[in-house]
């Protein structure tokens, strides 16, 4: 693996582990400095189906990172940065309905955030350190997920032989812990369907740079309030996503391969009419 000095180009980008991208026949690693700091871990450039796609291990290459540490803003202009414009997040997930159990992809169409303290948002109003001042805007998150994104999913994972849930609400809670049992019931009782740590502000970042955004949901456990026992553990959690991890890469891959080159869904036009006052990034 070799550390490139040139100028490196992407136009897909995935948030996930390391492991993902293992199987490609060459990755370039880039080191990508951001103006919000450095993002979790070096980007690695390969090719899938033709497409130049840029990796980031989420939470670095070591696991070194809990969700509530993770450089979100980072991250998402670090793929930005590269020409990155439609982004897949795979995530580990707990399940919040009996049938919703280890193995279960789920291709999320809403979010609720139960997050707390996580910086969310770039337009700030504080000034970054090339003296740039983004504005003040507000940027509408009602259909969070891209279309088209979750479309080449669900496709993909058909493709697979691998039926996915289309639609659900992946509730983001602030980790590291687990959540209680009373947790877990109430997010059930609301509706929800499944509970994670990293798909916010994932998607809001992405929105705010005008970036397509789609999450894999991947069930590895049952959550606390759904059946009884002891209540999930980390080991587990990291079993169940190692067993499903090959297929997970195979439905990612097809997706990405899919994903259209001519942006046509309402993304891009996320931040028209707005003067973001960040350079490079989209507006009036």
């Amino acid at each position: 693996m070799t550390v490139r000095q040139e100028e490196p180009r992407a136009e897909l980008g995935v948030i996930g582990g390391s492991g993902l991208y293992a199987l490609l026949d060459e990755v370039t690693e880039v080191r990508v400095d951001t103006p919000y700091g450095p993002p979790s871990d070096a980007l690695f450039l390969g090719e899938v189906a033709g497409r130049r796609v840029a990796f980031l291990p989420r939470h670095g290459r070591g696991h070194g990172l809990p969700p509530h540490r993770i450089n979100y803003r980072a991250n998402l202009w670090a793929l930005h940065s590269l020409g990155v414009r439609q982004v897949l997040g795979p995530c580990a997930v707990g399940g919040l309905r009996e049938e919703y159990g280890p193995g279960t992809l789920l291709v999320p169409d809403q979010f609720v955030d139960r997050t707390s303290g996580r910086v969310q948002t770039y337009y700030d109003g504080q000034p970054l350190p090339d003296g740039s001042v983004p504005e003040v805007v507000h940027v509408s998150m009602a259909d969070p997920y891209c279309p088209a994104g979750r479309r080449a999913v669900v496709e993909a994972a058909l493709g697979a032989a691998w039926e996915p849930v289309d639609g659900g609400t992946l509730v983001v809670i602030e980790g590291p812990r687990f959540s209680t049992r009373a947790e877990s019931r109430w997010f059930a009782a609301n509706g929800w369907s499944v509970v994670g740590m990293t798909g916010h502000p994932e998607a809001v970042l992405a929105r705010e740079l005008g970036l397509c955004y789609a999450s894999l949901a991947l069930v590895t456990d049952h959550d606390a309030g759904v059946e009884s026992g002891d209540g999930v553990t980390h080991a587990e959690v990291l079993e169940a996503f190692a067993g499903n991890v090959d297929r997970l890469r195979t439905v990612l891959f097809k997706a990405l391969e899919a994903l259209p080159v001519d942006r046509e869904c309402p993304c891009p036009h996320a931040l028209d009419g707005l003067a973001t006052g960040l350079p490079g990034v989209p507006g009036a």
